[in-house]
């Protein structure tokens, strides 16, 4: 993110949808209150939490003098995942011009509102995302959260999210979305993408599609989220996002499933295999070494840039190997399951 702004910036509704976020709520409103934006109003909805979800935030209510507003979430209709419910019922009691949605894992420096519409005004965007720090806490966080940024940069062409009018090059983070709300409303807001799980790629195809203009940014140095603190968590939030992120298509799954194999586990198969047959040769050795040294190199490369585990990023082929399970969970549970679970809610919109 740049590091000033000359903006003083119109009024910005900051919206946060909660749903049992006992262990998040107090820090993420704190910090949201203490912003040296000028002008900004809070809105929290409290999605049916059955935590203390709602007795921390009336506590926040009290202590923030007028500037917070909590609101209680309505029944969930047919048809909605639960977030982007919550997220509509909060643009509709929005008054700013603009809407900055962020979730209650999520934790802000006093300069991120200020600097994020900023840099929306200076690049003319419609829509801004960041990719904010991700807090790694147990072992298995730091093994595999990480392999949200290996996708992001090793797969997708992150400059053409900016430069390229064209949908297929969207990125957004539903962690930290600002809009413009008069582009929010032409394409219908989160009612475009109701029964979307991951709403905020569909967020930024909407855009795009709309002719409008989307800005994605490395937003670590103002915004930090905890997303999950246990492997039970990372499985099924991965699990529930992994199919329907490549749009529940069978055979866009199997060929990530193939390419991960391909490129990340099948070299140390072969360099075991050459190990065993002391066969040091280009094709069963030299060749499986280099393509394991490039896919560390690369894993070592993001780890620096985003504070993450070096160590850690040597387990690599670990890492590899267990997203391949969860996307054939993902499959599974979507295809032939339950559909995806989040927070006591069953999701099924293949």
């Amino acid at each position: 993110m740049p590091q000033k702004s000359p903006y003083a910036g119109p009024l910005v509704s900051v919206l946060v949808p909660a749903r049992n976020e006992a262990l998040n709520i107090e820090r993420c409103v704190r910090s949201l209150l203490q912003q040296d934006y000028g002008v900004f109003e809070i809105i929290v909805l409290d999605d049916g939490s059955t935590d203390k979800t709602p007795e921390l935030l009336d506590g926040l209510m009290k202590e923030s003098a007028g500037r917070l507003q909590i609101l209680r979430g309505e029944a969930l209709p047919d048809g909605w995942h639960g977030k982007t419910w919550a997220c509509f019922q909060l643009s509709r009691m929005a008054k700013g011009e603009l809407l900055l949605f962020t979730d209650a894992d999520t934790m802000h420096k006093s300069d991120a509102l200020r600097r994020s519409v900023g840099s929306l005004m200076d690049s003319g965007s419609d829509m801004l995302s960041i990719m904010p720090h991700q807090e790694l806490g147990s072992f298995w966080e730091k093994l595999l959260v990480p392999l949200i940024h290996v996708i992001l940069l090793c797969y997708l062409p992150i400059r053409l999210v900016r430069t390229s009018p064209n949908p297929a090059f969207s990125f957004a983070n539903g962690q930290f979305i600002l809009f413009r709300r008069d582009f929010y409303e032409r394409i219908d807001g989160h009612a475009a993408v109701r029964n979307a799980i991951v709403e905020d790629v569909w967020l930024c195809r909407a855009v795009k599609k709309a002719g409008g203009r989307v800005a994605a940014y490395n937003g670590s140095d103002i915004v930090s989220c905890r997303m999950y603190r246990n492997f039970k968590e990372i499985w099924e939030g991965f699990s529930k996002n992994l199919f329907a992120a490549i749009g529940y298509s069978t055979p866009g799954l199997f060929m990530l499933v193939t390419v991960i194999a391909a490129l990340y586990v099948a070299p140390y198969l072969f360099i075991a295999s050459s190990v065993l047959m002391g066969d040091f040769s280009v094709s069963m050795f030299w060749l499986p070494f280099f393509q394991i040294t490039v896919a560390i190199i690369c894993r070592l490369a993001i780890a620096r840039v985003f504070h993450q585990s070096l160590i850690l990023s040597l387990l690599h082929v670990i890492s590899q190997s267990v997203l391949i399970a969860i996307a054939i969970n993902s499959f599974m549970m979507i295809k032939y399951g339950k559909g995806a679970y989040w927070k006591g809610r069953n999701y099924n919109f293949s």
